[in-house]
C-alpha cells in the first residue's frame, strides 16, 4: 500500500507538472499572437490584452500548480498581496499619465523589469555561491546566465532611470568626446568580471564581492551610456532599453526552467532589437554607437545662412486648404504637448466632407518614442487608413496641395539631406518641402529636439502660423467652416 501511495503521489505530481507545461505552452503562444497583433494599429488594444491574459495565466497557473522537491509555492500570501500591490500602483499611474509623458512611463517600468532581472541573479548567485569552495570553480552554463542577467538588468535598470529623467526633463545631456572610450573599457572590465567570476576557485565571500563590483560597474555602464545620448536619438536609447530587459528576462526563464518565461523575454528581446535597428535606420545611426554611447543631438550649427519666416493669416490658410485636392498632416510632439490631436481630427473630417483627401504622414521617430504619433491619434479615433509611414508618403508629396507641419521639426529638416556638418545629416525625412505648399504651426522659431536649426520655415514655399497647436487649429476649423 506504501509503494502503490507512493505512485499515486508521483503520477499526480507528474500530472500536475504536464499541466503546468501545457498552460505554459498556451500561455506562450497567446504571447505570441498578441505581439503579431500589435504590429497592426487597429488590433493592438486587443493583442495587448490577449498577452496580459496569458501572463495572468501563466502567473495563477504556477502558484497553484507549481512544485519544487514535491513541495507547493510558499509564502503565497505575500505573493498575492505584491502583485496586487503592483497591479494597482501600476494601474494608478498609467491613469495619471499625460500622452506627452508616456514615453517617461515606458524608460520607467522598462527599468523596473531591468531591476527585477538584477536582483533574481544576485538572490540565484548567493544560493549556489556556498559550493563554490568545494570545487574547481563555479563556471558553467547555469552561472554565465546568472551574470549576463545581472548585467543587462542593470544596464537597462540605471538606463531607463537616466532615459526617464533625460525625457523628463531633469537630467541634461553630457556629451564629451571621452565618454566613448571610458564606455568601452567599461565593457572590456565587465567581460572580464564574468570570465573571472565564472573561473575563480575563491572563498564564497570572495565572490560575492566579485558579484557586487560586478553590479556595481553595470549600473555605472548604464548611466554612462545614456548620458551623452540626446535630442531625437531618444527613441532608439529607449528601444534598446528595451530589448534588455527581455534579455534579462530570458536568462530568469533559463536560471527557473521556466518556459513563459523564456519566451516572453525572448520575444520582447528580439522585438526590441528589431525595433532598434529600425530606429537606428530612422535616424542614420549605428547600433555600434548606440551601444557605446557615442552619438547625440547637435551643435546647432548647420552651414546655412540665416533667413526669414512668412507668416500666414488664418483665414489665407483657411481658403488654401478648403481649395486644396490632397492635404498630408505631419504630427509632431508639438501636437502632443498641445493636446491638439482633437483639433487635428476636426480639421481632418471638415476638410474631408469638402472632398479633400486628407491623410497623416508618420515619420518613425516622430515624438519621444517609436509608435507615439499612431497612439496619439487613435486616441482621436483618426482612422487607421489614414496613417502612412514616411516612406510611403514621400512619393506622393510632389502631387500634395498643402502639407501641414504640426508640432514637427526634426523629422521634415532638409539639412538631414543638403547639410554634411548636420548632425542629423542621412537621416530618412518627410520630405514636406516637395509639396506644392507648406503650412507650419508651430509656437515659435525654437530648435526641435535634437538642437538645431530648421530652415524648412524659411523656404519659399511655406507659410508659418504661429501659436498653440490645439489654438489655431481650432481656429483654422471655424475659418474652414466659414468658407
Amino acid at each position: 500500500m506504501e509503494d502503490m501511495g507512493f505512485n499515486i503521489a508521483t503520477n499526480n505530481f507528474n500530472t500536475g507538472d504536464s499541466v503546468l507545461e501545457i498552460i505554459y505552452l498556451l500561455a506562450s503562444a497567446m504571447f505570441i499572437v498578441g505581439l503579431k497583433m500589435l504590429s497592426r494599429p487597429d488590433t493592438a488594444r486587443r493583442g495587448n490584452l490577449i498577452a496580459a491574459a496569458g501572463m495572468s495565466l501563466a502567473i495563477l497557473a504556477t502558484i497553484i500548480l507549481h512544485r519544487k522537491d514535491g513541495e507547493p509555492i510558499g509564502n503565497v500570501g505575500w505573493i498575492v498581496a505584491a502583485i496586487i500591490a503592483g497591479t494597482a500602483i501600476g494601474w494608478a499611474i498609467a491613469l495619471r499619465v499625460k500622452m506627452t509623458a508616456m514615453p517617461q512611463l515606458v524608460s520607467f517600468f522598462n527599468g523596473m523589469g531591468g531591476a527585477a532581472a538584477a536582483v533574481i541573479s544576485l538572490i540565484e548567485f548567493s544560493e549556489i555561491n556556498h559550493s563554490a569552495a568545494e570545487s574547481d570553480g563555479v563556471a558553467g552554463g547555469y552561472v554565465l546566465a546568472i551574470l549576463l542577467a545581472l548585467v543587462i538588468g542593470s544596464v537597462s535598470f540605471s538606463g531607463s532611470m537616466v532615459a526617464f529623467g533625460k525625457l523628463d526633463g531633469r537630467i541634461n545631456d553630457i556629451r564629451a568626446g571621452w565618454l566613448s572610450y571610458v564606455n568601452t573599457a567599461l565593457l572590456v572590465v565587465l567581460a572580464a568580471f564574468i570570465v573571472l567570476i565564472m573561473n575563480s576557485s575563491g572563498t564564497p565571500a570572495t565572490l560575492t564581492a566579485f558579484m557586487y563590483i560586478l553590479f556595481a560597474i553595470s549600473l555605472i555602464y548604464g548611466v554612462l551610456f545614456v548620458m551623452p545620448i540626446g535630442g531625437a536619438d531618444m527613441p532608439v536609447v529607449i528601444s534598446l532599453l528595451n530589448s534588455f530587459t527581455g534579455v534579462a528576462a530570458a536568462m530568469g526563464g533559463f536560471l527557473y526552467g521556466n518556459q513563459v518565461m523564456l519566451t516572453g523575454g525572448i520575444l520582447v528581446g528580439s522585438a526590441g532589437t528589431i525595433l532598434t535597428i529600425l530606429m537606428c535606420r530612422a535616424m542614420n545611426r549605428s547600433l555600434l554607437n548606440v551601444i557605446i554611447g557615442a552619438f547625440g543631438g547637435g551643435t546647432g550649427a548647420t552651414g546655412y545662412t540665416e533667413c526669414l519666416a512668412r507668416e500666414a493669416g488664418i483665414s489665407d490658410a483657411a481658403i488654401q486648404l478648403s481649395y486644396s485636392r490632397k492635404v498630408v498632416i505631419v504630427p509632431g510632439y508639438g501636437l502632443a504637448v498641445a493636446r491638439a490631436q482633437h483639433a487635428c481630427h476636426d480639421l481632418d473630417k471638415l476638410l474631408t466632407e469638402k472632398g479633400v483627401e486628407v491623410k497623416y504622414a508618420i515619420h518613425p521617430v516622430a515624438g519621444r518614442m517609436p509608435g507615439h504619433m499612431n497612439v496619439l491619434l487613435a486616441e482621436a479615433d483618426v482612422p487607421y487608413s489614414k496613417l502612412v509611414e514616411s516612406d510611403e508618403i514621400n512619393p506622393q508629396l510632389p502631387d500634395t496641395d498643402v502639407v501641414i507641419v504640426v508640432g514637427a521639426n526634426d523629422v521634415v529638416n532638409p539639412a538631414a539631406e543638403d547639410d554634411r556638418s548636420s548632425p542629423i545629416f542621412g537621416m530618412p525625412i518627410i520630405k514636406a518641402r516637395d509639396a506644392k505648399s507648406i503650412i507650419v504651426v508651430k509656437r515659435g522659431m525654437g530648435k526641435g529636439y535634437a538642437a538645431i536649426d530648421n530652415f524648412l520655415f524659411c523656404h519659399p514655399k511655406t507659410r508659418m502660423l504661429f501659436g498653440d497647436a490645439k489654438e489655431i487649429l481650432e481656429r483654422l476649423v471655424s475659418e474652414v467652416k466659414s468658407v
